[in-house]
């Protein structure tokens, strides 16, 4: 077991929650948005493709399907790069795969082509969402809540920023050629904003082997336990969270609002979860990540129940704005409570692994809403069925608060 040195224990004291931190926290921020670009510019590039190639729109959605597999278990990858030689690593392979996903998808000649490129682009995207979680994390220590969230709410500002930048350019030069300079435009401002990022965290090559043991050890459940219950935890979340974000739009439709309601919806649902996200990190300072995940998942159930209750034009704006207010802190909450119950050296790979499992909850939750409406004929089925899934996640989380000795955030 290696122990900080005198003037290591000093060193890192002085960094964490610095005026670096917080520079290094804003440059997260920045990575992320601009990174984030994969998991957005497919949405918006699709009905051009569609057309182009001459599919039908399931095979249209198939770059989706792959940028969000490569997503996931890019997670773990990256993040296992993370935890062995720090965040740089990650950071130049998902530029890497960024720049090589976008031009193989300009220069694509048939979907399944664009489709392969879309997997190298997921893959690149990950690089910028939890492992930079989990490296923010090892900056902060009273703040530490409000540092992950913040950081985390910039894949939600991507998806604010990115969509009408991408259509514009789309419209006025082709989508070819909007996929090319994408590819420019990470590299040329990825690479220079890592350089902020070369520090690395004194404690990081000698950090104490038993950290976040005496957390576990107060939970009464070995690693290997609290990591399943975690990953269910996920997958439970995501399905009840994918019915109203995947679906909103087709069930505006279906009510007659039309689809341009519901992605008024969608957008205005992802703006307030941008809120939630940060507001949520200051209420895990003060209460803990376990704490702060059971309310938001208590919450989501519901703003679904009102969704069972309520189906007004009205009535949709102001739900889909609760349920983004509500549900916007649950993800970023698996990086805290993993930061605090697992050492620092292996939150990389151990916050991979619920994130993707937090991913196949919303792929499966989509797809299981969709059938359920085939088989009813109504979504409210399919609200119902999140409701009960989201009382998993909410289960899990009040056997965890329950263990005695867990681990409460101070201020």
């Amino acid at each position: 077991m290696n122990f900080l040195s005198d003037a290591d224990a000093v060193r890192h004291a002085d960094e964490v929650e610095s005026r670096y931190a917080w520079l290094r926290l804003a440059t997260t921020v920045l990575l992320t948005t601009v990174g984030s670009v994969g998991m957005w510019s497919v949405v918006v590039v699709l009905p051009t493709v569609q057309a182009e190639f001459g599919v039908a729109r399931a095979d249209a959605s198939l770059p989706f399907t792959l940028t969000m597999v490569g997503f996931a278990f890019g997670g773990v990858l990256m993040g296992g790069l993370a935890d062995r030689y720090g965040i740089l690593v990650p950071l130049i392979c998902g530029v890497a795969a960024l720049a090589a996903g976008y031009l193989a998808g300009a220069a694509s000649t048939n979907l399944w082509l664009f489709a392969l490129a879309h997997g190298l682009i997921g893959l690149g995207s990950s690089a910028t969402f939890g492992p930079l979680m989990s490296d923010i994390s090892q900056w902060f220590s009273r703040r530490r809540g409000l540092a992950v969230t913040i950081c985390a709410a910039g894949n939600y500002l991507s998806g604010t920023i990115w969509p009408p930048v991408v259509q514009h350019a789309i419209a006025g030069i082709g989508w070819r050629v909007t996929f090319a300079a994408i590819a420019l435009f990470c590299v040329v401002t990825m690479l220079p904003l890592m350089l902020v990022l070369r520090r690395r965290p004194a404690a990081r090559a000698t950090i104490v082997a038993g950290e976040g043991a005496g957390e576990r050890a107060a939970l009464g459940i070995s690693p290997g336990v609290l990591q399943v219950l975690l990953i269910i935890a996920g997958v439970a979340c995501c399905v009840a969270m994918s019915m109203p974000q995947v679906h909103i739009v087709a069930y505006c439709g279906d009510l007659g609002y039309g689809v341009a309601r519901g992605a008024e919806m969608l957008s205005l649902m992802l703006a307030f979860g941008i809120v939630s996200r940060i507001g949520s990190g200051f209420i895990a300072d003060r209460i803990g990540g376990l704490a702060t995940l059971l309310i938001g998942s208590a919450l989501q159930g519901v703003a679904l129940f009102l969704y069972l209750l309520f189906d007004g034009m009205t009535s949709l704006y102001v739900i889909s704005a609760l349920f983004g207010l509500f549900q916007g802190g649950i993800v970023p909450m698996y990086a805290i409570i993993i930061r605090d119950y697992f050492p620092a050296g292996e939150v990389g790979t151990r916050l991979g692994i619920v994130l993707m499992a937090t991913l196949f909850g919303m792929a499966f939750g989509g797809w299981m809403s969709g059938l359920i409406f085939d088989l009813t004929g109504s979504y409210r089925a399919a609200f119902a069925n999140g409701i009960a899934w989201n009382l998993i996640n909410v289960s899990i989380m009040l056997w965890l608060m329950a263990r005695p000795g867990r681990r409460v955030a101070t201020v």
